[in-house]
C-alpha cells in the first residue's frame, strides 16, 4: 500500500478540490480516496493530485529530435524511427499525459505498424511512455492528405505506399486497408476525408473519399469493434462523414453552424487541435500553405467555441508534433483562451477522452482505477496552466516523475 498526501485532490466529476488530498494506491490501482494514509507515504505538499492527462491525437514517430522534415520521410528507417518515437514517448509521459491516441503513420516501413511496437515496448515496461491507443497506417486515397507525397515535390516513383501502408482507392481497397491494420494490432481506423493546410494541391476543405468509400471503411472498423477517427477540415466534408458513421472528426476547422448541430445530433467527437492554429510555423512552408494557413486558422478559432457552446461532445488532442511533444498541455491552455470552461477543457483531458477511447478504467480518481495521477502546483480549474508545470506523474502505480 502506498499513500500519496497532497494540498488537494481533484473530482473531476464536480469540478471541486478535496482537501487535503490522499490517494491510497495498491499495484497498479487507485484503492482509496480520502481518509487516513496507509502504507508508505509520498509527501506531495502543496500539490494538486488529478487524473492523468490523456491526448487524443499524437504521432509519435514524427517530430523530436534529431528530425529532418521531409528528408527523414526517404531517409528514416523503421528502427530509426521508433528510437526516436522512444524520446517523444517519455516527454509525453514526463508531462503528465498518461493515454494518448496514436493517428496514423503515414511513411515508409514496409507494411509495420510501428505505434503497434512502440505501444507494447512501453506496457512490457522496456522504454518510459503513455499507454498507447494505436491506429497504425492513416488511410487515405492516392493524392489525398496524408499522401507523403503531397508534402513534397518528391518525383511519382519516390516514397509510393502499399495498400498497407495506407494509400488505398475504392471500395475493395480501402476494406482491405483496414483489414490490414485491424490485423496487425491497430485499435482504431485513421483516415482523410478532406485536404488539410499541408496538402500542397486542392482545397482544404475538399472531400476526398467517395461516400461509398466511407461507408466500407466504418463498416469494416465497426463490425470489428473499432471507432474511425478522420482527419476533416471542410464543412460538408464533415457533414458526409457524419453520415458515413464515422465517430470522431480531427480538427474540423472549417465546422459550420449546420454542421455542429448534425454533430451534436449524431453525438460525433470532435478532436480540435486548436493550439496549432497558433503554434504551427508556416512561414518556411510553400506560399500555397501558407495562403491555406491564413484561411484556416482564423475560422479554427472560432469554430471550437462555437461547436463548444452547441454541445458538441470534445477530447483534448494536440496533433503533435504539429506542437512539440512534450508541450501537450498547451492544447488545455488554448480552449480556454478560446472560452471554454476550465473544467470542461480538464474533463475533456481526461474522462472525456476515457469515454472516446471506451476505457472505463481510468479518466478518475476512484477506487477501483487504474492509479494514473499527476500533480500539479495550484487548482486547475482556477488556473489552467498549472498543467503546463507537471511536478508529479504516476503511471500504473508507478512513479516516473516528482520534483
Amino acid at each position: 500500500m502506498l499513500t500519496l498526501k497532497a494540498a488537494g485532490v481533484l473530482d473531476i466529476d464536480s469540478g471541486e478540490i478535496i482537501r487535503p488530498g490522499v490517494v491510497r494506491v495498491a499495484d497498479d490501482r487507485i484503492v482509496g480516496v480520502g481518509g487516513e494514509p496507509e502504507g508508505e507515504i509520498v509527501d506531495l505538499g502543496d500539490l494538486v493530485l488529478l487524473p492523468g492527462l490523456m491526448d487524443m491525437e499524437v504521432n509519435l514517430l514524427m517530430g523530436g529530435r534529431g528530425e529532418t522534415g521531409l528528408a527523414s520521410s526517404v531517409t528514416d528507417d523503421p528502427a530509426t524511427r521508433v528510437l526516436r518515437a522512444v524520446g517523444n514517448a517519455r516527454r509525453t509521459l514526463r508531462a503528465g499525459f498518461t493515454t494518448v491516441r496514436n493517428l496514423g503513420l503515414f511513411v515508409k516501413t514496409g507494411g509495420y505498424l510501428l505505434d503497434v511496437a512502440l505501444g507494447k515496448a512501453i506496457d512490457k515496461g522496456w522504454v518510459d511512455g503513455p499507454r498507447i491507443v494505436p491506429a497504425g497506417h492513416a488511410i487515405t486515397p492516392t493524392g489525398g492528405h496524408l499522401d507523403p507525397t503531397m508534402f513534397s515535390a518528391f518525383m511519382p516513383d519516390v516514397l509510393n505506399l502499399t495498400i498497407e501502408e495506407g494509400i488505398a482507392n475504392g471500395v475493395d481497397e480501402v476494406r482491405r486497408a483496414v483489414r490490414y491494420q485491424i490485423k496487425y494490432g491497430a485499435q482504431l481506423i485513421k483516415i482523410c476525408v478532406s485536404g488539410g493546410v499541408m496538402s500542397l494541391t486542392g482545397a482544404p476543405g475538399a472531400q476526398h473519399y467517395s461516400d461509398e468509400e466511407l461507408r466500407a471503411i466504418v463498416d469494416e472498423a465497426h463490425r470489428r469493434g473499432l471507432k474511425v477517427a478522420a482527419h476533416t477540415h471542410g464543412a460538408e466534408a464533415v457533414r458526409h462523414a457524419i453520415a458515413a458513421g464515422i465517430d470522431c472528426i480531427e480538427h474540423g476547422f472549417l465546422i459550420d453552424d449546420e454542421t455542429i448541430a448534425q454533430m451534436v445530433a449524431a453525438r460525433t467527437w470532435l478532436v480540435p487541435t486548436t493550439r496549432l492554429a497558433d503554434a504551427m510555423d508556416v512561414s518556411q512552408a510553400d506560399p500555397a500553405l501558407q495562403a491555406k494557413a491564413a484561411e484556416m486558422f482564423p475560422k479554427a478559432r472560432l469554430s471550437v467555441k462555437a461547436a463548444y457552446d452547441a454541445g458538441v461532445r470534445i477530447a483534448v488532442g494536440t496533433d503533435a508534433p504539429a506542437i512539440p511533444h512534450g508541450r501537450n498541455a498547451d492544447e488545455l491552455v488554448a480552449l480556454v483562451e478560446r472560452g471554454l470552461k476550465p473544467i470542461d477543457v480538464l474533463r475533456a483531458g481526461t474522462v472525456d477522452a476515457a469515454e472516446l477511447i471506451d476505457a472505463d478504467d481510468r479518466g478518475r480518481l476512484a477506487p477501483g482505477l487504474l492509479a494514473d495521477i499527476i500533480g500539479v502546483p495550484g487548482n486547475p480549474v482556477d488556473d489552467i496552466t498549472v498543467t503546463q508545470d507537471v511536478r508529479f506523474v504516476m503511471k500504473g502505480g508507478k512513479v516516473y516523475v516528482q520534483k
